[in-house]
């Protein structure tokens, strides 16, 4: 269903698998194996594709079932299968709203990604279990669990699990960045 999505749009802009792999940075054969749904992009490959293509990022995670305003545990949309040290599921029904409410678990050493990344909006962390290390543009902070932090990220950040055990946190951010 990913793949298609990432297919009709690319069609849809006149571009070929080869015009797409140029301008995202991706190569042709991976995004081939994308569009056949025989690999799953990551987050970062998914918000090159997203830029490139001129669509927000939940445009190829929206499903177009009608969204039910409650989110069981067990049917929450993972926004990053099998990619990264770090795994997000959504909280929020969908990506559609102005609001978007995730649950990031990242491994005992692990980092939420390679460089400091950046989006529009705001963005609130409570860290629910274990110890993390983000550093927000020129600044750094430590926080254990129970504490918080309120960023603008359009500053680069970037997320470290600095305990022994997984770093559980939850995360707003408006608009959707995902």
């Amino acid at each position: 269903m990913l793949g298609s999505k990432i297919r009709s749009k690319r069609l849809e802009r006149g571009l070929t698998i080869r015009e797409l792999a140029e301008r995202s940075g991706l190569t042709p054969g991976f995004l081939s194996q994308i569009e056949r749904d025989l690999a799953d992009p990551s987050i970062t490959s998914l918000r090159k594709l997203a830029t490139t293509l001129d669509v927000p990022v939940f445009h190829f995670l929206l499903d177009d079932a009608k969204s039910n305003p409650v989110v069981r545990k067990a049917e929450r949309k993972v926004l990053n299968p099998d990619h990264g040290q770090v795994v997000f599921e959504l909280l929020s029904p969908d990506l559609s709203r102005t609001l978007e409410m995730v649950i990031g678990r990242i491994e005992p050493g692990g980092v939420s990604c390679d460089e400091p990344m950046t989006h529009a909006g705001e963005e609130n962390l409570l860290v629910v279990e274990g110890r993390m290390h983000i550093q927000i543009g020129a600044d750094s902070y430590d926080l254990e669990e129970g504490d918080s932090i309120y960023y603008l990220s359009g500053l680069p950040h970037k997320i470290w699990n600095t305990g022994e055990k997984p770093l559980v946190f939850w995360s707003a951010i408006t608009p959707p960045a995902f």
